[in-house]
């Protein structure tokens, strides 16, 4: 087996950087260096670990323009998408240190005559084993709140994000987190699973395919070591009766194409009802059809490349699963002939239970359009799936979408009339086997935490 990973940017099938992997004793003495500082981190006030996050913020937006350039680089992201993202990690940084002493205050109860105090303590180093789709946010969603509650963190990267990887490293160091608080290390799939059954790991968060993700979980479990997991999703966008269809279709056009499709809160499937299925189709297609796809470097660009050539081949085996159980296309859905790892703005219609289309995470830029009698029938179809990260639904009705939203929509977060991946004030995460825990909104600095009971007895 290699003890090295070559990057290809995905826009010119070009080698970008070799990388020699960390070898297994190596990753080993990273956690060890991770505890050592644990024992020194967690004992810094909330308020000085907070002023760091608010210096990296600095950092990551001084950073900017070399981070977008890795992205689009590494993984093929649209350079505009590049910088949102960019931003969008500064802000989590900010936000998370605004709020951090209030979240983890203690709070005084009262205990049979006696006080009593909750206090959340860290515990440990925790293992983040995140994906190459939004390679600077999902490591800062997680770490810069688990760093701030007073843990310490060593990260796996997606092997084709490398780059990025150790880029991260160097921005945490270069706002002043102690070395070790934070390490990207540069190992395989299966030395970062291995590292899960290391003494000094204490939970494991990961980002990435169901299928993996629970035997994550098992492996965790195994050793009564927490997990928080984010697997993915066929989110489903509802068209009801009274829909807005203009609205719908530019915000659905949106959500699916974002990150070249390659998005876990993606729109994903969309269930029109008959009245408005034929408006909503030619309006969806007619707009698919006007992406322009291409150099992901360029300014009018909406579609970049795929990030590497095993997805791309993958989507397209799932399309064409679903069209030989009888899917039928709207428009793309062929291989494109020319350099890069493209897959065109594609539509299948007549999706129906047991195809990849309806079942599974096409995660590319492929729609799905499924037509319900009714919005009854729309809200059975939205939840007959075996995952629950996010939905959406357009109505007229703000209350009833809303109800509708809270009450029956079997998922982690829900849009209405807009589509909005991550918010750094929005608890983000899902249900059945999309995953479980929470990140972003406070909630993710008090995952990993000891939630301590301390009762102090009346004494005369």
């Amino acid at each position: 087996m290699s003890n090295s990973i070559v990057t290809i940017n995905p826009f010119t099938e070009k080698k970008l950087k070799e990388y020699t992997l960390m070898t297994h004793k190596e990753a080993k003495n990273a956690v060890v260096n991770s505890n050592r500082c644990f024992d020194e981190w967690k004992l810094i006030p909330i308020s000085e670990r907070a002023k760091l996050a608010k210096a990296l913020a600095k950092v990551i937006e001084k950073n900017s323009d070399e981070l977008v350039q890795l992205m689009v680089d590494e993984m093929g992201k649209v350079q505009s998408q590049g910088e949102q993202e960019v931003a969008l990690c500064a802000n989590i940084c900010n936000y998370t240190a605004d709020i951090a002493e209030k979240e983890l205050a203690n709070e005084n109860r009262d205990y049979n005559g006696g006080k009593a105090i909750i206090t959340y303590q860290p515990i440990g180093v925790i293992l983040g084993i995140q994906p190459w789709n939004f390679p600077l946010y999902q490591v800062i969603r997680y770490s810069i709140s688990n760093l701030v509650a007073g843990n310490t963190t060593v990260m796996k990267h997606a092997s084709n994000v490398f780059g990025m990887a150790k880029k991260i490293q160097s921005l945490f160091e270069q706002a002043g987190f102690p070395k070790y608080a934070y390490q990207s290390l540069l190992i395989d799939g299966k030395t970062a699973s291995k590292l899960i059954s290391h003494d000094g790991i204490k939970g494991v968060t990961f980002t990435g395919s169901d299928a993996i993700g629970k035997k994550v979980a098992e492996n965790a479990a195994k050793r009564s070591k927490k997990t928080v997991l984010e697997l993915g999703s066929n989110d489903a966008y509802i068209v009801l009766d009274d829909a807005d269809i203009p609205l719908a279709i530019e915000t659905c056009i949106k959500g699916r194409i974002v990150n070249n499709g390659q998005t876990c809160v993606a729109a994903k499937r969309f269930i029109i009802t008959e009245k408005n299925y034929d408006k909503f189709k030619d309006g969806f297609k007619k707009a698919m059809m006007q992406l322009k796809m291409g150099d992901p470097n360029a300014k009018d660009t909406d579609l970049g490349p795929m990030a590497r050539k095993d997805l791309q081949e993958k989507l397209h085996e799932q399309v064409t699963e679903s069209i030989a159980a009888g899917a039928t296309v709207v428009c793309g859905c062929e291989m494109p002939d020319r350099e890069g790892f493209f897959y065109p703005a594609s539509i299948l219609e007549n999706v129906t239970p047991n195809m990849p289309a309806y079942d599974d995470e096409l995660f590319g830029p492929v729609a799905a359009l499924i037509k319900a009698k009714d919005n009854d029938d729309a809200m059975r179809i939205a939840n007959d799936s075996r995952y629950g990260l996010g939905g959406g639904i357009f109505s007229k009705d703000e209350a009833s979408a809303t109800e509708l939203a809270m009450k029956h929509f079997d998922t982690g977060m829900v849009n209405i009339n807009g589509f909005a991946s991550s918010q750094p004030n929005l608890p983000f995460g899902g249900v059945k086997s999309s995953g479980y825990g929470r990140e972003h909104g406070g909630f993710g600095l008090k995952e990993f935490m000891n939630i301590k009971s301390v009762m102090v007895a009346q004494t005369k």
